[in-house]
């Protein structure tokens, strides 16, 4: 049966702030719907647009907050839980970059902030039961991260039993969303030990094969990581149930390539860029994804280092939608095809019953 990507979607995270319209539920999602979006992602961590607890054990706050969401003219797409994903696993090096993520009380606490982490991915597959919603985008957090580089010689095993470890921590979060019937969509992105296909795979593998470990598809990381972001689409896409809409652009030069040699964005050889000011071959994403039937909802991550937000939200819209390909239900070439039967079929071969 013929499919659509859904869309125009928007993750509301980097848009989210104190000053209206941006600073409350009915109003962010107004704004959005005037935008021409028609669906909106939420960062489950910010309060002042969701409240992930009241949503994990009323069914009736998550009606209300689809309600508003309706009558501003979008649906919610997925919940987004990057933030509480990331402290799943964090490595010593990062426990003060990473500490921000976490409620005050349990700064400098690594343990405890491990078991709120895990425990926030357990209220948000029930919050995404109330919802009916049928995705989850999240970072799987990193504890190999910083032995990415091969140098010093890494001790044998070192990867490995990271790998194991990650595995051990997510495997009871996807059996959670496995009753919740939702996917756990993990945007492969360099800091998280998941950022390209062999880590995902390395992963997947020690989570074996969970039904629920799945991809949210972003092609800015993979340009960023000169990855060809159009095959892994024909690898993976059995196990991408979510996808970005974020472009970027990588312009090495005599000075810097991918690693960008600790520059800001701005002076970076690879930047994210608004949609369509990028280097990013969006309309052969969107056919590779309508070919494999993706009907989930194409979401703009809005990222740049250059263009104002609320200006990228605008273009965004208008670029998702005129991307989205409506599906064929029917062959170019079916005005010229005719009634068959098997006889025909077998005298087109040439194959005679003495043959047979």
């Amino acid at each position: 049966m013929a499919t659509n990507i859904k869309g125009p979607g928007i993750y509301l995270a980097q848009f989210a702030g104190d000053a209206a319209p941006f600073d409350s539920w009915a109003s962010i999602t107004r704004w959005a719907g005037g935008l021409g979006f028609k669906g909106v992602q939420i960062p489950s961590w910010d309060k002042r647009l969701f409240d992930l607890e009241k949503a994990a054990a009323s069914k009736t706050y998550c009606d209300e907050i689809a309600g508003i969401a309706h009558e501003n003219g979008v649906a919610i797409t997925e919940l987004g839980t990057h933030l509480q994903g990331q402290l799943v696993a964090v490595h010593p090096a990062y426990d003060e970059a990473f500490d921000g993520f976490a409620p005050e009380p349990l700064r400098g606490k690594p343990a405890a902030r491990q078991a709120w982490a895990v425990e926030q991915m357990m209220l948000s597959a029930k919050a995404s039961k109330n919802l009916g919603l049928k995705s989850n985008v999240s970072f799987p957090g990193a504890l190999a991260w910083p032995y990415l580089y091969p140098w010093p010689q890494r001790p044998a095993g070192l990867i490995e039993t990271a790998f194991d470890e990650l595995a051990r921590r997510w495997r009871p979060i996807f059996d959670a969303f496995e009753d919740a019937d939702c996917h756990v969509c993990f945007e492969l992105h360099p800091g998280e030990d998941l950022f390209d296909g062999v880590t995902f795979e390395m992963f997947l593998e020690r989570v074996n094969n969970h039904p629920r470990c799945c991809i949210n598809y972003d092609p800015s990381h993979f340009l960023l990581q000169q990855l060809d972001y159009l095959e892994f689409i024909d690898i993976y896409h059995e196990r991408i149930k979510a996808l970005h809409i974020k472009d970027a652009e990588f312009r090495p030069n005599g000075r810097q390539g991918v690693y960008s040699g600790y520059q800001p964005w701005v002076q970076r050889a690879g930047r994210f860029r608004s949609l369509g000011d990028g280097q990013i071959d969006f309309g052969a994403i969107f056919s590779k994804m309508a070919q494999y039937g993706y009907d989930s909802w194409a979401v703009l991550e809005w990222e740049c280092c250059l263009k104002h937000p609320e200006a990228g939200a605008a273009e965004g819209a208008d670029f998702i939608r005129d991307h989205i390909i409506r599906v064929t239900e029917k062959a170019f070439d079916d005005f010229a095809g005719a009634e068959t039967d098997a006889a025909q079929l077998r005298r087109m071969l040439g194959i005679t019953s003495e043959a047979a």
